[in-house]
């Protein structure tokens, strides 16, 4: 396999090409590593570019200077190289480029991070990796792929293996076991037997991971085409039980079913729409969600866009006759996309959902029209507040969407006759 050149023209590239660069005229050794390297003899657009050095944290401070570098991570040899300051324009699109100096395999009592960090070589640090995919390096001055791990076959024949002992990788790092089903779903791989057996064997032990990181693996695997078959695996393996009891009830067939016909894929979308197959009621369905949020500490805008779609999706599904005043209410929601689209996912009749997408199609102001009355205007009819100012507020507001009360002035002499 070939690195493919082309890759080597983002701007992003670009600047890890630099940085590497710099650090060879500095005298030390620098290549592209991980993920980057994978992505592109895959054909993929990598995502970003990171660089591995022989250089020490302090060593790269010292090459590119204090003020161009952050050290996010120094104390696991890894510092942030911001782009030189005349590159303004690129500098507003970059982030820094994580430099990660070559470590040695050590221990992991905690069974995510390293107890400390011993710097090694380049075969040193590509054998201690999770993976024989992500241990692969590029060195873009020979041109040349460095593969200490047989990555190259591995993705050659789309397969996921462990670097060395799969039962000494996952106790070392729990979450890999959850990256082992991200990697399947997005990538499109299988699973070597002996990887996929210690999965089985340690997938209890998951649970010392947090949360909150559990969450962000899940959001990559939910914005997944694949997704169903990440899930499916997170049964197969008994990882559900730490990551998503509620799975054990899938319906795989009719999940598979909703999915395909899911075309907004975001996360919001995808849990909506998992969340509707799984529980027979929308009630179950926000119950999970509430554990689900505690769990993966998911943010209020995602929590509030798919309790939005869990409840108001069957609403879009039968809106074909629907008074408009009934129907507005729900178009004008901040989270319709998702709802539109758990619900056209879901829907067995159509016919909800292609009224809702015509209807969207309102202009503004026909759409969410101006509201004929405010509570100030009741006050300054002389009526004194209380609870009917919201119900006449409400039902004013039906009749205008309706057409039944079309100016200020019929609005005003609604009221009168209420008063």
């Amino acid at each position: 396999m070939r690195f493919p050149p082309a890759v080597l023209q983002s701007p992003a590239a670009r600047e890890a090409i630099r940085i590497i660069e710099r650090l060879r005229d500095g005298g030390y050794f620098a290549v592209l590593a991980g993920g980057c390297v994978r992505d592109a003899l895959l054909g993929r657009t990598p995502k970003d570019f990171d660089v591995a050095t022989d250089a020490t944290p302090e060593s790269v401070q010292r090459v590119f200077g204090k003020r161009h570098t952050i050290a996010f991570g120094a104390s696991f040899g890894v510092i942030g190289v911001l782009p030189p300051r005349q590159r303004d324009v690129e500098r507003e699109r970059l982030v820094p480029t994580e430099v990660a100096t070559f470590r040695a395999d050590g221990t992991y009592s905690d069974g995510r991070r390293p107890d400390h960090v011993t710097y090694g070589t380049a075969e040193a640090d590509a054998t201690r990796r999770d993976f024989t995919i992500n241990g692969l390096f590029y060195d873009p001055t020979s041109d040349e792929i460095l593969d200490y791990v047989d990555g190259i076959t591995d993705l050659q024949a789309m397969h996921l293996r462990t670097i060395g002992d799969p039962d000494r990788r996952f106790d070392e790092d729990k979450l890999r076991m959850l990256r082992a089903v991200r990697f399947v779903t997005t990538l499109g791989l299988s699973v070597e037997p002996s990887t996929l057996a210690a999965i089985r064997q340690h997938a209890d032990s998951l649970a010392v991971v947090s949360g909150e990181r559990i969450g962000a693996e899940m959001r990559r695997v939910m914005c997944q085409a694949d997704a169903v078959r990440g899930l499916r695996l997170l049964v197969d393996t008994g990882l559900y039980q730490q990551v998503w009891p509620q799975l054990e009830l899938a319906n795989w067939a009719k999940l598979q079913f909703c999915w395909e016909r899911l075309q907004l894929q975001c996360f919001e979308t995808a849990m909506a729409t998992t969340l509707l197959v799984l529980h027979r009621n929308a009630s179950d369905a926000v119950r999970d969600l509430k554990k689900l949020t505690q769990q993966w500490k998911l943010s209020t805008a995602e929590q509030r866009a798919i309790s939005a779609a869990i409840d108001l999706a069957p609403k879009i599904i039968d809106c074909a006759d629907m008074p408009w005043s009934m129907l507005q209410p729900l178009l004008v929601n901040r989270d319709i996309e998702v709802i539109v689209a758990a619900a056209q996912a879901i829907a067995e009749d159509r016919a909800g959902i292609e009224r809702a997408r015509v209807e969207l199609q309102r202009e503004p102001a026909l759409l969410d029209p101006p509201p004929l009355l405010s509570g100030d205007d009741l006050i300054g009819m002389g009526i004194a507040p209380g609870p009917h100012f919201r119900s006449w507020l409400d039902q004013i507001r039906c009749l205008q969407l309706d057409n039944e009360l079309r100016t200020h002035d019929d609005a005003v002499a609604w009221v009168r006759r209420q008063a």
